[in-house]
């Protein structure tokens, strides 16, 4: 069996950290480098319910998209939620390796990822990396639908292949509207509106859009035929393909040096929001006045296919 620094050292060959962002916090926060590595568990989220399902299955190694210490920490005192969760990692020698805006620019990475959920057909980086020769990394990808379809059958596929949620989808544009190309980008992405916009697409795909970017992005969509529509999905659910991703990358390592690593992806929702208030049909009766607008839970998603919650099971 191959110790963690071994592990790790595969991660990071997918993962570089040099390409992570200035900001982040990726790598090794936890662990023996010599300690022996026979499961590793992937999820989106560092939080307890993960910790605790990877002590639950045996794992050795939890692989989290996001940071636990994004912004740094004086104390990892149980006392907090966080100091909990690298108590019971290592108190159950468990380590804890995070890939985040590195996984977002690899090739293949956390958009890719999503593109795939979603079936569109990958030709490029939304936001090319200027030290890929290849001009395979970036951020976010562009892709195509082998068929085209109406704004709201594409939002129904988008429900369909990601998990889950209370919050579902969000929509903005004409229902009917045509759609070949689509931009995606895991995670927040109301920060690429300018990429977007040059790619010329007909949908963004992202996460987490605030009202004043996507009403301006809306608006100026009205200046070229109302594209690009906009699908907003939830955080957790845009980013957690690519713990399959990423978990199949892994096998495939572990396959070449003759590891044989047991590798687990959580389906655990750790989407912070519960439940989902859909309007009162009477308010949606009293917007006669703009009946331009048509209402989206008449005609698309709230929700997707796949269960809302699930152990995590053996790849």
């Amino acid at each position: 069996m191959p110790s963690l620094s071994d592990v790790i050292a595969a991660l990071e060959t997918l993962w570089p950290p040099h390409q992570a962002e200035e900001w982040d916090a990726v790598g090794l926060v936890c662990g023996d480098p010599e300690a022996e590595v026979t499961r590793v568990l992937f999820a989106v989220d560092p939080v307890q319910e993960v910790a605790d399902e990877a002590v639950r299955i045996g794992a050795d190694l939890l692989v989290t998209h996001h940071p636990l210490y994004l912004r740094g920490t004086t104390t990892v005192a149980a006392t907090g939620f966080k100091g909990r969760v690298v108590h019971t990692l290592i108190k159950n020698d468990v380590a804890l390796h995070v890939a985040h805006t590195n996984a977002d620019r690899a090739d293949p990475g956390v958009s890719d990822a999503l593109a795939g959920a979603v079936g569109l057909r990958i030709t490029g980086p939304l936001v090319p990396d200027a030290t890929d020769p290849s001009g395979r990394r970036g951020l976010g990808r562009i892709g195509e639908l082998d068929i085209p379809l109406t704004l709201a059958e594409f939002a129904a596929r988008a429900a369909r292949g990601l998990p889950r949620t209370a919050a579902g989808l969000r929509v903005a544009g004409d229902p009917e509207q045509l759609v070949r190309t689509v931009a995606v980008c895991g995670g927040s992405g109301d920060g690429l509106f300018g990429d977007v916009r040059a790619a010329g697409v007909d949908v963004y795909l992202t996460a987490d859009l605030r009202h004043h970017p996507a009403s301006e992005a809306q608006q100026q969509g009205l200046l070229s035929d109302g594209r690009p529509a906009l699908v907003d999905a939830a955080h957790w659910a845009t980013e957690w393909p690519w713990c399959e991703q990423a978990a199949g990358q892994l096998d495939e390592i572990s396959d070449r040096h003759g590891w044989a690593l047991r590798t687990y992806v959580s389906h655990q929702v750790t989407d912070p929001w519960t439940a989902h208030a859909p309007a009162p049909e009477a308010l949606s009766s009293t917007s006669s006045a703009r009946s331009s607008r048509q209402s989206p839970e008449a005609t698309l998603p709230t929700s997707a296919s796949r269960p809302q919650s699930h152990p995590g099971a053996p790849r």
